[in-house]
């Protein structure tokens, strides 16, 4: 450790992780620059609010009133007047969450554009591009779209949407940001390194787009086209649609201050996030936690039948009251690859990644609207290669859904 680096090393001796220095006398300048960077843009305040995880508190659950399927077939025309009307107004716009990669897939490469096509290639990114491209030209109005990548695979997202011509979207609306990233621990919570010179860093999870989009200054670029509804989804699930019509007029004529479209639970161990209201706000309780709950037996979990499935629509000044205080952070147990002295990748889980979840945005919602959508027209999630929730049954569901693959 060098003289002109005792600012460095309070940080990480307050923090209890001096280890991150061990190879610091052998970097070369920029090395240490580098290190020094990593280091100094970390929030430290991500371990404490890892705990509020494991102290949430559930008060008395019950089911949220559901806007059903059939209601919203009923009122369709009014609906879609509506959400078209704010469309075309310039008050909606779309938030795609990108940042993930297609690994479990066998794919290399950005999970967007993987090729769910049979006989012809047709990328995940092309199907949400085909109903933006029907909504905006229904709406007589194109809408801005706010795409969330990671710092790794950035630049291979906009090549290829760069190259596809944007699936014939226009260009001008279409804006990048990165996801802020979190470094990764060990069971101990000490941070791990990827070299001697950097930090094994991971994406802070679904629920960090808002601050992610406010420090990449989009927020300003947002407030001054009069966007009032951030539309925002996974890219995983191909039926997905954005920026619905029906669903922003329902939100808005209920007057609420948020939506998310659910779908009744296929079975009692399906694993998706249930809504519900807790202590009569809404809430989203994960998969996992509803595991707990049911064996603590402390509070009722029955009627909760609707799960969320990653389509929030968000009144943009609700949203900027959450900065006001940060998200809780969740850990995930991951197999997370570090340095000890050469790169090391375990075959077990050996520690967190420190994730946000856009469930938490929910809860800091006064109130959201639960619009039930069906699931064969609106929920193929693409996780594995086969099985539950692949590439076999979203194709399935496509060729049902009428598309041609």
């Amino acid at each position: 450790m060098t003289t002109h680096d005792t600012n460095l090393e309070k940080i990480l001796r307050d923090a209890g992780q001096m280890h991150l220095l061990s190879d610091f006398d052998g970097l070369s300048d920029a090395e240490r620059d580098n290190l020094t960077k990593e280091i100094t843009a970390i929030d430290f305040t991500i371990f404490e609010r890892a705990k509020f995880f494991d102290e949430k508190n559930y008060e008395s659950l019950a089911p949220i009133p559901i806007f059903s399927s059939e209601r919203a077939e009923e009122e369709k025309e009014t609906l879609e007047s509506i959400g078209l009307g704010a469309i075309a107004e310039g008050k909606a716009g779309a938030v795609l969450l990108c940042g993930g990669q297609g690994t479990r897939l066998g794919y290399p490469h950005p999970k967007g554009m993987f090729n769910i096509g049979l006989r012809r290639e047709i990328s995940i990114f092309s199907l949400h591009f085909r109903y933006l491209k029907e909504v905006a030209e229904r709406a007589g109005a194109w809408f801005p779209i706010y795409i969330m990548t990671s710092i790794y695979n950035r630049r291979e997202i906009e090549e290829f949407l760069k190259e596809k011509a944007f699936f014939g979207y226009d260009p001008s609306l279409i804006f990048f940001f990165e996801q802020n990233m979190a470094p990764a621990t060990d069971f101990d919570g000490k941070i791990y390194k990827s070299s001697p010179s950097t930090l094994e860093l991971a994406p802070d999870g679904n629920g960090g787009w808002f601050s992610a989009l406010v420090s990449c200054g989009y927020l300003d670029d947002v407030r001054r086209r009069g966007v009032e509804w951030l539309n925002v989804v996974s890219i995983d699930n191909v039926l997905q649609k954005t920026v619905d019509p029906r669903f922003i007029g329902a939100t808005i004529a209920a007057g609420a201050c948020c939506g998310a479209k659910v779908v009744k639970r296929a079975d009692p161990d399906e694993r998706i996030g249930l809504i519900c209201e807790n202590d009569g706000h809404p809430s989203v309780i994960e998969y996992y936690e509803l595991d707990r709950l049911k064996k603590e037996n402390t509070v009722s979990v029955e009627g909760l039948d609707y799960g969320v499935i990653l389509n929030y629509l968000f009144n943009v000044g609700e949203m900027e009251k959450t900065l006001s205080s940060p998200l809780p952070v969740h850990r995930a147990r991951k197999k997370i690859p570090y340095y000890d002295g050469e790169y090391r990748k375990p075959e077990t889980e050996n520690g967190f990644k420190y994730e946000m979840l856009a469930t938490d945005l929910v809860e800091r919602m006064p109130s959201c609207l639960a619009y039930e959508i069906l699931r064969e027209k609106e929920f193929a999630p693409v996780k594995n290669l086969t099985g539950i929730d692949s590439v076999d049954t979203a194709r399935e569901m496509l060729l049902s859904a009428g598309y041609a693959l």
